[in-house]
This record gives C-alpha cells, structure tokens and sequence, in this order.
C-alpha cells in the first residue's frame, strides 16, 4: 500500500501581527513590527528590567464568547481562537470523530492561571482558590479544548519541546497521517507568558533583548547588534489531512507537508550545541523523508531568534547540510517582526512558509542594521520572489533543553 500524501487545507493564527492568518502575513510582507512598550502597573512596580513585548494585536477573550473564554487560560483561548480560525478556512470538513485528531504545543502552558491562582491563596485564602484552575493551568488545556470545541476523537496530544514544540506537533500530526491513524489532524500550538515573573526570568539569564528605548527594532536576527529575543504570545494552527481526504471533498489544498526531522542535541540546557550538529541533523532527516536533496531547496524560515549565540549556531548546521549553496537560497528570520512565540512559533512560522510557497515570495527580515558578516545569508529587509517552478522550503525550530525540530514544505 502505498504511503498517502500529506496537504494542508486550512491555516489559522492570532499573533502580535494580526487577530487571524491573513492579517498577520499582510502584516509581516509590509514589514511591521508587534513589539510595544508594555502599560502594566507591575512593570514600574516590580522594576521589571525588560519593559517591553510582541503582544498578540487581538485579545482571546474578545474573540471567544463569555463563558468559553471564562474557563480557559489564555494560552487556551489563543488555541481556540486559532484552530476555529483553521477549521473554518478548511470549510469544516466532514469527517468521522474517531478520525479526527489533535496535536497541539505549548512551551509552558498555563502560566496566567498558575499565577493568579497563587495571587489568590495568598491574599485571600485557600477557599477562594477557583476549582477551575486545575483544568486552565495544566499544559494539556489548549488540545483538550480544541479537541472538544471541534469534537475530534482520535487523540489529543499534547506536547512541550520548549520552543520547538509545534513544529514538533506538525511532524507528529505528519506521521500520524501516513501511517494511517486518522485522516485530519489539526496541529499547532500556543503561548501566553507575557508576564513579570517571565520577562524578569529570562532577563536574568541574558536571554532578552534590552532595547527598552526602541521596542519595535528590538528583536533583529541576524545583526551584528543584536542581543537577544523578544517575547512574543498568540497561537498559530494548520488543518492537515489526507490527500485522499481532501479531494474527495473538495478542499482547497495551500502546500504539501512531505517530511519532518527531529533530533536532540543532548548537550545544554539552554545553548544549542555550538556547531549545530543536532540542528543539522532534523533538517537531514525532514529532507530524507521528504525524498529530497539540499539542492532543491528554495526558501528557508529560520528559527533566528536575534540571540547573539543562537543565530551563529544555525548557520553553522544550514552550512553543513547546504554547503556554500546556503548563500544564495532566500532566508526569512520572521522573529525580528512577530517576536518569539516560544511554543506557538513553530506553527506560525510554517503558516508563514506555506504561504511564501503560495505567493512566491520570502517575507522580509526586519531591523537588521548591519548584518553578522559571521552569518553571510541570504537575508533581505525587502520582500525577496522566489521564482517559478516547485518549491521546497524548510521551517526550523529549535528549543532549550537542546530540541531541535525541522518541517518541509512543498507547493502545489
């Protein structure tokens, strides 16, 4: 029997770009920027080094009805929100419950709840602690809630590879496919930790930019200023089916998911591996099972998240999988305008490369004031064509706890 091809047929997100897929890749072609000066009484409160962040352009909670957005965190609601967005654009398709699955991420889960909660014990006891926290905080709630909005039976995953982790969502969605254990699949994944506790964490260890005085440059991959990520929240979804199942009803069809790595670099907690090593190998193994070689390769969204290590240690395993050819193919490091979604990055970034498939075009690379002469890719502020022909792109993503996660696209 042969293995059936896997398509994508409906795309949803909320980002700091947009309130839905669309808006946010306007955005992102026009060379916007989501990050702003935060306005929380806790920021000055509590001296927050960092004062800034990528907020997501449309809150959950005015998007879901009342009492949905009541009992979910909003790393839940930003899932919903996104996936209803998916579901929709894919038409809604027919398809037998036990058929029909979820895969959705998260880096940290309900970090909102967790902490409103603790808020709560300590001001005004333990009996005013709601018994709906459990069920928000767990990191589990935003497939449970996709899941039974959308009443997909087949299985709910869930998984947490800190930054890599929907990328890694999309590569189980992928396999899960063609080995037959459902015929859709929505992936993504989602994040809402723009909090004090949060920014001053990973301000303590040297992990975010500074740039309280120009917010919006902030994030920039790739320069040789850079120093380091902004963080970013929203949620980003794909509806992924059966070739099979998509014809036959029908559907719209944006790319073709033909292959995914992933790998472990087994070497730090938060540094990637210096040479890129584990990095390389995912993108050896999606291209493997894509069928294809380096040379096919027309576009890549990099990980890029404007850490001055970070960004080095990419280059080095794109180097070592595409030798010198790297240099000429178009590169698109999308963080520098959305921030970093850490768990729901992964999702929106390949959104972002199906739809740079579709219209032929690799988005701009923002805020880059001179380029790392110590990372000689092919980057652009401008919008950069892609040409005709087939297209074969790569999205990466790469997490603490050295997760390393790589999809390919093709067009259609």
């Amino acid at each position: 029997m042969s293995t059936p091809r896997i398509v994508v047929t409906g795309i949803g997100a909320s980002t700091p770009l947009g309130g839905t897929a669309p808006e946010s890749w306007s955005a992102l072609l026009g060379g916007a920027s989501g990050a702003h000066t935060l306005e929380y009484d806790w920021v000055e409160e509590y001296q927050i080094p960092v004062t800034f962040a990528a907020e997501a352009l449309v809150r959950p909670d005015t998007v879901l009805e009342r009492p949905v957005a009541n009992r979910l965190d909003p790393s839940a609601q930003f899932a919903l929100v996104a996936a209803l967005e998916a579901w929709a654009d894919a038409g809604k398709p027919e398809v037998d419950p036990e058929r029909f699955a979820v895969d959705f991420a998260t880096g940290i889960g309900g970090l909102q709840t967790t902490l409103a909660a603790w808020d709560v014990l300590k001001t005004k006891g333990p009996r005013r602690v709601m018994p709906m926290s459990v069920p928000m905080l767990m990191p589990n709630a935003p497939a449970a809630a996709v899941s039974m909005h959308l009443g997909a039976r087949g299985y709910a995953r869930t998984v947490a590879s800190a930054c890599a982790s929907s990328t890694e969502s999309l590569v189980n969605a992928f396999e899960a496919l063609r080995s037959g254990q459902a015929d859709v699949i929505i992936a993504g994944g989602s994040e809402a930790v723009i909090h004090g506790l949060t920014l001053a964490a990973f301000a303590a260890m040297q992990a975010l930019s500074k740039r309280n005085d120009s917010p919006e440059t902030a994030s920039r991959p790739y320069s040789v200023d850079r120093d380091g990520f902004v963080m970013g929240e929203g949620a980003a979804c794909l509806v992924l089916e059966t070739e099979e199942h998509a014809r036959a009803r029908g559907a719209k069809i944006y790319a073709e998911i033909v292959g995914g790595g992933v790998t472990a670099d087994s070497y730090h907690i938060t540094a990637p591996e210096p040479e890129g090593l584990g990095a390389s190998r995912a993108v050896r193994l999606a291209l493997e099972q894509a069928g294809a070689t380096p040379d096919e390769v027309t576009h890549i969204n990099a990980h890029a998240t404007s850490t001055p290590t970070g960004d080095i240690a990419e280059y080095k395993a794109l180097l070592s999988v595409f030798g010198d050819r790297v240099h000429e193919i178009p590169v698109s490091a999308t963080k520098g305008a959305t921030g970093h979604l850490l768990g729901g990055t992964g999702a929106l970034e390949a959104i972002f490369t199906i739809l740079a498939l579709r219209d032929r075009v690799a988005p701009p690379t923002i805020n880059i004031s001179t380029q790392d002469p110590e990372i000689p890719l092919r980057v652009s502020g401008e919008t950069v064509p892609l040409g005709d022909g087939p297209q074969l792109a790569i999205s990466n993503s790469f997490g603490f706890g050295g997760h390393n996660a790589v999809v390919a696209i093709r067009s259609v």
